[in-house]
């Protein structure tokens, strides 16, 4: 099994990179946000996950290990596939898909190419407590989240999470928006405060 290659880039193709190791060129699949790092004639280093099937085997290739993870993470979940954890993982980085995940942002990873609403709530669900990287998420942005998710947040609060995202910001920023105003302005803070002040958290 193949679990790294050390080469030069060769080619590239709408989803795939062609790496020569000494020679050899490597048919490696990558994700979009790998490939625009890439540039042809540089020297590479990819992580790779190796698939065999019956009918071919199949190399994906990776920055970094923690991607590589994300991937094999993602697969776990019932309807994600290779290809459709690829799509996932181009659009949103490691550290993206954390925040997604532990806000139960459904929205951030429906965005992703063969991914529905049903799966998108599929997988921050079956993830939220598997998912790498969740520790370094505020613990009161994640109560938060789950507690505007499920209505069970203080009306104020609920009311200018509402009011950010009629404003046109994604949910899970407007809950960590909010959630960072409610820290400064302490649990009896007013609707008008809190949109105010996560208004100031937004344009940071």
């Amino acid at each position: 099994m193949i679990g790294k290659l050390k080469g030069t880039v060769d080619s590239f193709g709408e989803d795939y990179v062609i790496v020569d190791v000494h020679g050899v060129g490597y048919v490696v699949q990558c994700s979009a946000k790998t490939l625009g790092t890439l540039n042809a004639g540089e020297a590479a280093v990819l992580s790779i996950e190796t698939q065999v099937r019956e009918d071919a085997i199949r190399l994906f290739g990776f920055r970094t290990d923690a991607e590589r993870e994300w991937f094999r993470l993602l697969q776990t979940v019932q309807g994600v596939g290779a290809k459709v954890a690829l799509g996932i993982l181009s659009v949103l980085d490691g550290g993206a898909l954390a925040t997604a995940i532990g806000t139960q942002d459904k929205a951030a990873v429906a965005r992703a190419p063969g991914v529905g609403p049903k799966l998108a709530a599929r997988i921050v669900a079956e993830l939220k407590d598997k998912a790498p990287g969740l520790g370094s998420l505020d613990p009161a942005l994640i109560r938060l989240a789950g507690a505007v998710e499920d209505k069970s947040a203080p009306k104020p609060v609920a009311d200018a999470v509402s009011a950010l995202v009629n404003l046109g910001y994604p949910q899970a920023q407007a809950s960590a928006a909010v959630a960072a105003a409610l820290k400064q302005a302490g649990d009896g803070a007013e609707t008008s405060q809190l949109i105010r002040l996560g208004l100031k958290e937004m344009a940071r």
